[in-house]
């Protein structure tokens, strides 16, 4: 897999956009489409769903040199062998942790990721010890209904004072994609708007050609 710091496009196997199809299929999908990282994303499935989701796309990921990313579940990551964990406030900060070292196994390379919506929550998260951070939502998204955008101020921001990689997300689309960068974003994460396209990989591709 490439450095994080290469990483530029942050694709999604995210359960509430499959419409039937399976997991593992799109995961190849993002792959082909020239995904740098796949999160995999089921808020509704039970731990044992979301561990068997995760082992058949595993594979996949790991021959395209692709990273896989779990999404809340730390303990599932370690036991597939996913290269990433990724945490929001909830779940890391509200949970009681004030550094990534407290939940890392020091027998594991797992990179942890933190979601952030304000200045001060990525300051709290850099200050934690996160591998990297998710800087959104910059859009209004049907992904997290209730939360309020963050707009391209918070891109502006984290361009000028986020020095691990950072990864815009949050109703990204191909519409909008250069006022996002335009901004300083230069990796992304985009959810709907690939999952929902006619044809994933061709979406996750433009997206991909579009990246700085």
């Amino acid at each position: 897999m490439k450095p994080l710091a290469d990483c530029k496009l942050y694709a999604f196997v995210d359960t509430a956009y499959l419409r039937g199809r399976a997991p593992e299929l799109v995961a190849q999908q993002l792959c082909e489409g020239g995904a740098d990282l796949i999160q995999l994303r089921a808020k509704t499935s039970t731990l044992d769903e979301v561990r068997r989701m995760a082992e058949v796309i595993l594979p996949i990921t790991l021959r395209a040199g692709v990273g896989l990313v779990i999404n809340d579940h730390l303990l599932i990551a370690r036991e597939v062998g996913a290269g990433f964990c990724h945490l929001g406030q909830e779940d890391f900060f509200d949970a009681g942790h004030i550094h990534v070292s407290e939940i890392r196994d020091t027998n594991s390379a797992i990179r942890i990721g933190l979601s952030t919506h304000a200045p001060a929550q990525a300051e709290r998260a850099l200050a934690a010890g996160a591998d990297y951070i998710a800087i959104g939502p910059v859009y209004a998204t049907g992904t997290k209904p209730t939360a309020r955008p963050v707009t391209l101020e918070y891109v502006r921001w984290a361009a000028a004072n986020v020095n691990l990689p950072w990864f815009a997300i949050g109703g990204i689309s191909l519409d909008n994609l250069d006022e996002v960068l335009n901004a300083g974003a230069r990796r992304i994460c985009v959810v709907s708007a690939i999952l929902n396209a006619a044809d994933v990989a061709q979406a996750c591709a433009e997206f991909r050609r579009r990246l700085p």
